[in-house]
């Protein structure tokens, strides 16, 4: 669905500008006498009244930030169900639309960004989770614990976690603060719900990503790595959040950054 909205912004605006442009460079060839009376066609007028709209939208969205709607709990208590987040489409480099060459270099994600990436399984399919593994890492994930090449990542029980709306069905997991990469977060855990173990190996330009909600998340443990080239964007705020199971819009959390 996302790379369908890109060509059609990228197609609209290349079929506006030529027709303006075409129609344009047919007054000026003409001579002054046989255009002063001339009507503009219907189809001029709206690519002229669309195209500065669409094109500019298409810049935007391609290469500044991009809106993206959470669907899912797998991000909870980071991330709830209706939240509508901004994502940073330049912080790990400059891609063209619909083909994703990347253009100009600003470097790679850092342990711990949240980033949204299409999913490599069915690439029209866009995800979001955390990055919890870099190229060359060694992550094991045993008896709910993340290490990192073999270093324990710190986690500090909190409380039993209270769910709200969509994300109710949670109440009662484990809420934890959880430090990967000199980032505080929270996650969630489910204590005597099984879910994937092992140790991987991340693969030159791979990372491993997982959700925060630890038992509640389709993540890099059972579908494997995300090529860099996959990369969207990283998330960094939150500008609405609406739920109707939970009476709306949430207003404690617009404005809030993603951490």
């Amino acid at each position: 669905m996302d790379i369908d909205f890109e060509f059609f912004l990228v197609a609209a605006s290349l079929v506006t500008g030529l027709i303006w442009a075409g129609w344009a460079l047919w007054l000026k060839s003409r001579p002054a006498a046989e255009t002063d009376d001339v009507a503009e066609p219907w189809p001029v007028e709206y690519a002229r009244s669309f195209f500065p709209v669409i094109f500019i939208v298409m810049l935007l969205r391609s290469f500044l930030v991009e809106p993206f709607r959470i669907p899912s709990g797998s991000m909870m208590p980071t991330l709830l169900i209706g939240d509508f987040i901004l994502v940073n489409k330049f912080t790990y480099g400059v891609r063209l639309p619909v083909s994703h060459t990347k253009i100009v270099e600003m470097g790679g994600p850092k342990r711990a960004d949240v980033v949204v990436f299409r999913f490599p399984n069915d690439p029209s399919v866009d995800y979001i989770k955390r990055v919890v593994g870099l190229p060359g890492d060694r992550i094991g994930y045993f008896d709910k614990q993340i290490t990192v090449n073999g270093e324990p990542v710190k986690q500090t029980p909190l409380m039993a976690y209270q769910g709200v709306g969509k994300g109710e069905n949670m109440t009662g997991a484990v809420l934890k603060s959880e430090e990967l990469g000199g980032v505080t977060h929270d996650i969630l855990i489910r204590e005597g719900q099984p879910s994937r173990q092992g140790e991987y190996i991340v693969p030159p330009g791979h990372y491993f990503v997982m959700g925060d909600n630890r038992d509640n998340s389709n993540d890099s443990r059972y579908w494997g790595f995300v090529p860099e080239g996959n990369l969207v964007g990283k998330a960094f705020f939150i500008w609405m959040s609406f739920d109707w199971d939970n009476g709306g819009v949430a207003f404690s959390r617009l404005g809030s950054t993603v951490k």
